[in-house]
């Protein structure tokens, strides 16, 4: 069938495919984060879709801190017992599932957003105009714990992998753009500080789920913006992380500033995953702008790619890599219009679309 559907590695985690589902923020969970039947079929149509990898919707790890309405939650040992039966079903459709953890910051949508917000630095979020709280080396511990935590929840309820979020200007990215960063502690100015909080915070994960269990890390590979984190800074900074034990790194960036139509079917960023694919040990995960089959087996054939992210087109068509699997020249229906960022549970818009349908349980 081609490289995008050879069996994928990444340590323990194994994925039938090298199709990934990235993470998408579904907003189908309760208002404190938890598990809904509606929210678990989406999962389960996922898995029946074909995908070998799916990273589920990022999940806040403090419980009063919350980026986005409705999102998932994984704050508490109360979130163990659904999302191992949130695992099971999506196993028992044969897939493999990550969760992916997140502090928010200053990037949140909730409204009106959480007491408080804590950042590298007491700057403006240009996206949102929230003005963080500087945090303190005590904010900082408190941070790299409640992660360690949420990964610890993760394996004990059975996730194949935990993926940090450091992409997309959330609080771990944050630290690493120079822009909202301007401290002029350990945590501030050279890279190797900027990148710290994470370094650390892998650390500390890497502490409580053992020197096997998968742990990935979402990574832009640019913030797009001049004076923001480079491709180069980028490079450097995923080395880091892998000496502090990640295991693979997703390469995601400014996507809301690339429209897949003007891209002629190649992904995104697949220059700089390519760069980093060969400068490093552990598999790439390129998101961003997937939507022809020969693109991604060339990058994986040719510049060894390891798996390839796909967020709208799932939305719209959750049996996309079915119909790739059957026909490897199938057009994907999703034409990056965004529309489903704008609707109740993120559906798609497109007339004809199935939407989920959630069954009495």
């Amino acid at each position: 069938m081609g490289a995008l559907f050879e069996q994928l590695e990444m340590g323990a985690l194994r994925g039938r495919n090298r199709v990934v589902r990235a993470a998408t923020y579904e907003a189908l969970a309760t208002e404190d984060g938890h598990v809904t039947p509606e929210l678990l079929a989406v999962y389960e149509q996922l898995a029946e879709g074909g995908a070998g990898i799916i990273i589920a919707g990022y999940a806040h790890v403090m419980r009063d801190e919350q980026p986005n309405p409705r999102m998932l939650g994984i704050y508490d040992d109360s979130f163990v017992p659904e999302y191992r039966q949130f695992v099971d079903a999506v196993h028992a459709r044969g897939a493999a599932i990550v969760s992916q953890i997140v502090y928010g910051g200053s990037a949140t949508r909730l409204n009106p957003p959480s007491e408080r917000i804590l950042g590298p630095s007491a700057v403006a979020n240009p996206k949102t105009g929230i003005v963080p709280v500087e945090a303190t080396p005590d904010d900082l511990r408190d941070l790299t714990e409640a992660f360690a935590a949420a990964a610890r929840r993760a394996q004990e309820a059975g996730f194949d992998a935990v993926e940090l979020h450091a992409a997309h200007g959330y609080l771990l990215s944050q630290f690493l753009n120079p822009l909202l960063n301007q401290r002029t502690d350990a945590y501030g100015g050279s890279l190797e500080n900027r990148a710290r909080l994470v370094l650390e915070t892998l650390d500390a994960v890497r502490a409580v789920v053992g020197p096997d269990f998968p742990v990935l890390v979402k990574l832009n590979s640019s913030d797009g913006v001049e004076g923001g984190l480079t491709e180069e800074d980028s490079l450097y900074a995923a080395r880091l992380m892998i000496e502090h034990g990640a295991m693979g790194i997703e390469v995601s960036g400014a996507w809301r500033d690339c429209n897949v139509r003007e891209f002629g079917g190649e992904p995104f960023f697949a220059s700089y995953a390519a760069r980093l694919a060969r400068e490093v040990d552990v598999p790439v995960i390129l998101t961003g702008g997937n939507r022809n089959v020969a693109a991604m087996e060339r990058l994986a054939t040719e510049d060894g790619i390891a798996a390839f992210g796909l967020c709208r087109p799932l939305i719209c068509e959750p049996d996309l890599p079915n119909r790739w699997k059957a026909d490897s020249s199938y057009t994907p229906r999703c034409v990056s219009c965004g529309g489903c960022d704008k609707t109740p549970g993120h559906r798609c818009i497109l007339p004809g679309t199935p939407q989920v349908v959630t069954a009495a349980r």
